[in-house]
C-alpha cells in the first residue's frame, strides 16, 4: 500500500522530502504535485522503476513519451543538444512554468532513451517538484495520471489519488488540491515552434 505524505508547497519540510527521496533511490514510484496535474514519477536513472511506469502506462519504455522534471535549466545540457539563443530565451521567459518543451535530446540521455531524437523538459512552478529534484540531484521522470472519466479526466484530490492508486506506486505526496488542466506542449525542434497540446500555460510564449 502507498504511503500518503503531506506536504505544504510554500514551504517543502526537508525531513519529509529526504524521505521522498530515499523512496526514488530505493525505485520506487511516486504521485507527486506540479504546477498543473498530478504526475507519477521515478527516478530516470532507475531502469526497472521507469519500466513499472511504461507497463502502468501501457506502452513500450524506449517509445515512451515521459518527460524530464528539472529544477530548473541549469542542467539542461545534461541532456538536450545544444540550443540557439532564440530557444534559450523562450525557455527562460516562460520556466518555471505549465509548459512542457519538446527539445533535441543529446547522447547523455539514461540508456533506455538513447534512441530518443528529442526529450521533454519540465521544469514546473511548484517547490514540492524543485525540492526533490535538487535533493535527488538528477531529474525525475513525469507522466501525469490521467483518469478514465472523461468528466473527470485528472483526479485532483490525493486523498482520491492515493484511494486509486495505492497498490501501483509507493507513495502519495499530498500537496494539496491540484489542478485538472496539464501543461502546455510546445515543439522547439524546429525553426518554428509547434503546439503539441495546449494546456494551462499561454501558447503565446514569444
Amino acid at each position: 500500500m502507498a504511503e500518503l505524505l503531506k506536504i505544504y508547497d510554500e514551504n517543502p519540510s526537508q525531513k519529509h522530502i529526504n524521505k521522498v527521496v530515499e523512496v526514488l533511490k530505493n525505485g520506487g514510484l511516486i504521485i507527486y504535485p506540479t504546477d498543473t496535474v498530478y504526475g507519477l514519477g521515478c527516478d530516470i536513472t532507475n531502469t526497472s522503476a521507469l519500466e513499472k511506469i511504461a507497463q502502468i502506462k501501457g506502452v513500450k519504455l524506449e517509445k515512451a513519451n515521459f518527460s524530464f522534471i528539472c529544477e530548473d535549466l541549469s542542467n539542461l545540457s545534461d541532456y538536450v543538444k545544444q540550443i540557439d539563443s532564440a530557444t534559450f530565451k523562450i525557455l527562460k521567459r516562460n520556466l518555471p512554468g505549465p509548459y512542457t518543451f519538446i527539445l533535441p535530446g543529446n547522447n547523455n540521455l539514461p540508456n533506455v532513451f538513447k534512441k530518443k531524437k528529442t526529450v521533454g523538459i519540465r521544469v514546473p512552478d511548484n517547490n514540492i517538484c524543485k525540492s526533490i529534484v535538487a535533493t535527488l540531484g538528477n531529474p525525475i521522470v513525469s507522466t501525469s495520471i490521467y483518469d478514465e472519466d472523461e468528466v473527470i479526466e485528472y483526479t485532483t484530490d490525493p486523498e482520491l489519488i492515493k484511494e486509486k492508486w495505492d497498490h501501483l506506486v509507493d507513495l502519495v505526496i499530498d500537496g494539496g488540491y491540484g489542478d485538472n488542466i496539464p501543461s502546455t506542449v510546445i515543439d522547439l525542434t524546429n525553426s518554428e515552434p509547434e503546439v503539441i497540446r495546449e494546456g494551462k500555460g499561454s501558447i503565446e510564449i514569444m
